[in-house]
């Protein structure tokens, strides 16, 4: 179906992000895997392009766009698979310091995230805490005019490259219930006692670092508390919403591209003296893919015009995160058997496909999550 999201000025700017992709991400990409990161100049290269956050405000030093760009930039880095989260700095960290900080920490931070000098992770998972927030073990003890910081956490994206992170930790251990205790501080390069732990050794998005952090009595000023104190869980269901929205946003993107791929790789195979294209399970397969594609593609579109409007749709976003998420790795795992043995060669993209589709029903909340969520709307 034709979509109708996107406006001329929209489509424009999809061209020239594409080229930008093409002309400075796509050729590196394969040595980008190797390395198991992105090097800074990308990330200053995009920012000089528009492409960090330009939804901030031009006061703050953006471009003061609307949301669809970034939603442009989220479709067309996925479909490209190169581990450049470009939409966890857009998306899901910034919009913490913007809808939720001080006008003090707005001037001093926002710019910087837009010109590439600061790069931005959230740290929220620990060790014996992943989607269950109100388990987590750091602490933060108020010391003057500044928080001690204690504690670890794991599966941090950009947990290398960063240098500003939204670290959550519990200044209040004793409250019930324990989300009430959960506060949210802004960590740059500059608060001693900040440390980069090991970098994990993922199953897939090798390009993409992601590190343990640890923060050893990390001394973080009062001015970097945001939101105040105890409100950190709702700060972060709030932003849960946008966070699934995006990640849904790339499962289906990547969905299409595997589809479209698939298809070229069938109608160009032979087996048994005709292309893979011509046999009855090939074709109904194929019939069941894209008919389940199509269908995410215009939820995910209706569901995206229902947040740019400002509606709530936390229950929609997880339907969204848990179905489209989960169709990406069926999709994958069905392609991945039409190529045989050359689906398992990292010479073909599909391999990798199968790979980095893996990790999209677990981040930003696993689908079991996402389940008790919309029954909890659903069952009330």
């Amino acid at each position: 179906m034709k979509r109708t999201l996107f406006n001329e000025d929209h489509e424009l700017f999809r061209n020239q992000y594409i080229k930008f992709l093409e002309r400075e991400v796509e050729p590196h990409a394969a040595q980008w895997e190797k390395d198991g990161i992105l090097p800074r100049e990308v990330w200053l290269s995009a920012a000089k392009n528009g492409y960090l956050c330009p939804w901030i405000p031009k006061e703050y030093g953006g471009l003061g766009l609307d949301y669809l760009y970034d939603i442009i930039i989220a479709e067309e880095t996925a479909i490209r698979s190169i581990g450049f989260l470009i939409t966890s700095q857009n998306d899901v960290v910034v919009p913490y310091i913007y809808n939720f900080g001080t006008e003090e920490q707005k001037r001093k931070y926002l710019p910087g995230c837009v010109t590439g000098d600061y790069i931005c992770a959230v740290a929220m998972t620990e060790p014996n805490a992943g989607s269950d927030l109100q388990g987590i073990q750091t602490k933060a003890v108020k010391d003057g005019d500044h928080y001690i910081l204690n504690g670890q956490k794991c599966f941090i994206g950009l947990g290398i490259l960063n240098s500003l992170v939204i670290v959550a930790a519990k200044t209040d251990t004793k409250i019930q219930p324990q989300y009430k205790g959960i506060s949210l501080f802004i960590v740059d390069n500059d608060c001693p006692g900040y440390k980069r732990g090991r970098r994990h050794e993922k199953m897939g998005w090798h390009s993409q670092d992601t590190a343990e952090l640890i923060f050893e009595d990390c001394r973080v000023p009062e001015s970097n508390l945001l939101g105040g104190e105890g409100n950190g869980f709702r700060m972060l269901m709030k932003e849960l919403q946008q966070e699934r929205l995006i990640i849904s946003v790339c499962a289906v993107a990547i969905m299409k591209r595997i589809l479209n791929e698939c298809k070229k790789y069938i109608n160009t195979r032979k087996a048994f003296g005709q292309f893979i294209s011509a046999f009855q399970n090939t074709r109904f397969q194929m019939a069941e893919m894209y008919t389940t594609y199509e269908m995410c593609q215009v939820f995910l579109d209706r569901l995206i015009e229902e947040h740019i409007a400002g509606h709530n749709v936390d229950m929609e976003t997880a339907m969204a995160k848990y179905f489209l998420c989960d169709s990406l790795k069926t999709i994958a795992d069905k392609c991945l058997q039409f190529y045989g043995g050359y689906g398992f060669m990292e010479e073909y993209r599909i391999c990798q496909d199968y790979r980095d589709a893996r990790v999209f029903p677990i981040m930003g909340g696993s689908s079991e999550v996402q389940k008790e969520i919309i029954a909890n709307s659903v069952l009330k």
